[in-house]
């Protein structure tokens, strides 16, 4: 793929040094003037091992509306793999310093995965700079613990501290990148294996051959099992007095589809939409799909 290519697909890629680790965003200038409203900002979030280019079917289509923003967080993507205790504060504030250095004015954050709990930790945090969030398929590592029968968290846990050792984590990776594998790891993430090509694979693989990628995720491996790792769902989400739009595929196999309804339940400001026949992605499975509910929405709730 050329670069002129990658630019018209997810915009001008620009890198970022922020406390002196560089990072890499992405900006797509807004194609229409009409409308005051439609001249928010969005900022796009990206999930567990994805990067910019996972949205590169829907920036075009938002950016004919509204300024896309996108950013690698810091250990994924092109950003740098920093050897740094990684929690989802770290990546709250990357986001903030970044808002505040390029944009400075309230925006529309759009996060999928561990990119949708940045975004509701960054209304929490930082409610000066949210309009609102759409958050898909949000995980909440808070209630990790409640999901696993006490009966069998001694041996979870003993597992866990198996897995996670820096040498076998160096070893892992360099399986896990091979792109045969991450192919079928993608194929549990969506329920259309069609959405599953090359284009995709190398998405996803190519970070994993970055230097001090193996470090990065034997740090992300232990910070995610911490109690400071995040803001809870249960904690947060009944506090935010913002919109919000929660977007989930039934077929979710990577975060219980039944979370929706438990999640939607907690603020009467949340607006759940389902998505039947769809997966973790859905953004990424359903373009035109996603790209549709989320202009729809966004007009209703910025033109007031």
């Amino acid at each position: 793929m050329g670069q002129r290519s990658w630019q018209e697909r997810i915009g001008n890629q620009r890198d970022w040094i922020w406390r002196g680790w560089q990072t890499r965003y992405s900006y797509f200038p807004t194609q229409t003037i009409s409308l005051e409203a439609k001249q928010t900002p969005l900022i796009l979030i990206h999930g567990f091992g994805a990067s910019i280019e996972h949205w590169r079917h829907n920036i075009p289509v938002l950016g004919q509306e509204y300024p896309v923003y996108a950013l690698d967080l810091l250990g994924f993507g092109a950003s740098r793999k920093a050897d740094t205790e990684y929690t989802v504060k770290l990546w709250v504030e990357q986001v903030h310093d970044f808002w505040e250095a390029f944009i400075g004015e309230p925006v529309v954050l759009v996060g999928n995965s561990i990119g949708s709990l940045v975004c509701m930790n960054i209304a929490a945090i930082y409610p000066e700079m949210v309009k609102a969030i759409v958050m898909l398929s949000l995980p909440d590592v808070s209630i990790r613990q409640e999901m696993i029968p006490s009966a069998i968290q001694p041996l979870v846990t003993s597992l866990e501290n198996l897995i996670a050792s820096p040498l076998l984590i160096k070893i892992l990776l360099k399986i896990l990148r091979q792109p045969s594998i991450i192919s079928r790891w993608a194929k549990v993430a969506y329920e259309d294996n069609n959405a599953v090509n090359d284009e995709l694979v190398q998405i996803l693989s190519a970070p994993a051959y970055d230097k001090d990628a193996d470090r990065t995720l034997y740090n992300l491996s232990q910070g995610v099992r911490k109690a400071n790792f995040s803001l809870g769902a249960k904690q947060v989400l009944p506090e935010l007095t913002i919109p919000m739009l929660l977007i989930w595929g039934l077929q979710d196999r990577m975060v219980p589809s039944n979370l929706a309804s438990f999640f939607a339940g907690l603020n009467d400001k949340i607006e759940l939409i389902e998505l039947d026949k769809m997966g973790h992605c859905p953004h990424d499975e359903s373009p035109e799909l996603f790209n549709k509910i989320l202009l729809e929405w966004l007009s209703k709730i910025l033109i007031n």
